[in-house]
């Protein structure tokens, strides 16, 4: 199984290439359109600011490769945040994958959300063996709002979508690589879909 984890230079690797590793897979790191698109799984990670990551993946053309792609891909974190409409972070527009626009936290909520919290009405095989409410790691300031194309929500404030679904596409706020053994429960579910 050829995996790719998408390389744009705002991305967690080394802990979601250990994950993999653990789970018995190697993945490869690039930006090459050629070797994403023969990928079988994409990874999508991101960690940092929305607007600067969107403005290195326009750089490089992968703003357009990415939402065409027809294998399973998961978007992490920052990478979940960027196939969404667009977010209020940098006023950013994104990839428009999924149908949500990504806003702050409000001003009374310590921000960011940094450690683990719950997930909840869970819907689709990525959460098969995953139980109800489990716990996952989490560190973010911006969120999507509840939606049509939500399959997982948790609470901060108010309840969120803390992981979507659109035909191939997968997101999810939280880090699976650092969420233990759920987490990676989550990531070798990704790879069998």
């Amino acid at each position: 199984m050829k995996i790719v984890i998408i390389d744009y230079g705002a991305g967690n690797i080394q802990s979601i290439k250990f994950a993999l590793k653990r789970l018995g897979y190697n993945a490869i790191l690039t930006d090459s359109e050629t070797e994403i698109r023969i990928a079988d799984t994409v990874i999508f990670p991101g960690v940092g600011e929305a607007s600067s990551a969107m403005a290195k993946l326009k750089a490089s053309g992968l703003d357009k490769v990415i939402p065409s792609l027809k294998q399973p891909v998961l978007g992490i974190c920052l990478g979940m945040q960027l196939l969404c409409n667009s977010s209020e972070e940098g006023n950013t527009n994104g990839l428009g994958v999924f149908d949500v626009n990504v806003i702050k936290f409000s001003n009374d909520l310590k921000v960011p959300q940094i450690g683990w919290n719950q997930i909840s009405n869970l819907k689709s095989s990525l959460f098969k063996n995953v139980t109800e409410n489990e716990f996952m790691y989490l560190v973010h300031s911006y969120y999507a709002p509840l939606c049509e194309e939500a399959i997982a929500t948790s609470e901060y404030g108010i309840q969120y979508t803390s992981a979507l679904k659109k035909d191939n596409f997968y997101g999810v706020q939280f880090h699976p690589e650092k969420s233990s053994t759920a987490g990676e429960q989550i990531l070798k579910n990704f790879l069998e879909l």
